[in-house]
């Protein structure tokens, strides 16, 4: 356990170091980029060291891996963040454990989360995952809606009870005008974020980049970078 938190602290120190100095590069304060460590595939043990790290925003993308390591996490001070692609049966689920559900795409996912957010008596947050691969209509590779559905499904989120429009995510897109351009892709999100603000301002969280290009969405405005590997290491999944 002592090696273990000897290299995630190293880790994350490496990863504090990049961020830092994209943002010196960029012409930004430090805090105003948020650290999301994505524990996908990694055990309960991994939170509790990260938390004892500093990390306080954490992310999974599987409810199955999720659910059970954020019961047994429940004490721990921490932001958790559903980042994969969400069906509509496993939304009772993590409204249980998410505090933000960062891939809303859909307007049934938006009645769904509403649902069970009242059940609960919890008040989700939503980004709208955007799809830059996507052209004006359809749905990206890996979820999301196109630009033009943005407004749309952001009012019906912001109408919705229980839930709260935070803002916009993205995933760099890996086909397309953007395949392979990721500072490009950050800086059309960073667009329709100041226009999505224009309706609802408070809707101001940009969740974009990864291990491999955290700097590019820094330096675009990111507001949360979403770290896995860097942070945690390269791990095969099982089964």
């Amino acid at each position: 356990m002592t090696d273990r938190k000897d290299e995630l602290a190293a880790n994350l120190a490496k990863v504090e170091e990049r961020i830092a100095a994209a943002c010196a590069a960029a012409g930004r304060r430090r805090e105003e980029v948020t650290l999301i460590v994505v524990t996908k595939t990694y055990p309960a043990s991994d939170v509790r060291i990260l938390a004892e790290l500093g990390v306080r925003h954490v992310a999974e993308n599987r409810d199955q891996d999720a659910a059970p390591k954020a019961a047994e996490c429940a004490d721990l001070p921490l932001t958790w963040h559903f980042v994969g692609q969400l069906q509509t049966n496993k939304v009772r689920s993590v409204v249980g454990y998410a505090d933000l559900v960062q891939s809303v795409d859909r307007s049934r996912l938006v009645t769904a989360l509403s649902k069970e957010a009242v059940r609960a008596g919890r008040e989700i947050g939503c980004l709208i995952q955007v799809a830059l691969d996507a052209g004006e209509s359809g749905r990206g590779e890996r979820g999301g809606v196109a630009p033009g559905g943005i407004e749309e499904l952001a009012d019906r989120v912001a109408a919705a009870e229980g839930l709260r429009l935070a803002g916009l995510m993205t995933v760099a897109p890996l086909t397309g005008e953007y395949a392979g351009r990721e500072r490009a892709a950050f800086e059309r999100l960073m667009d329709l974020s100041t226009h999505l603000r224009g309706s609802h301002p408070a809707a101001n969280m940009v969740s974009a980049g990864m291990s491999a290009d955290l700097e590019r969405a820094v330096a675009a405005g990111a507001t949360h970078v979403r770290v896995g590997s860097a942070v945690l290491g390269v791990r095969a999944r099982l089964g």
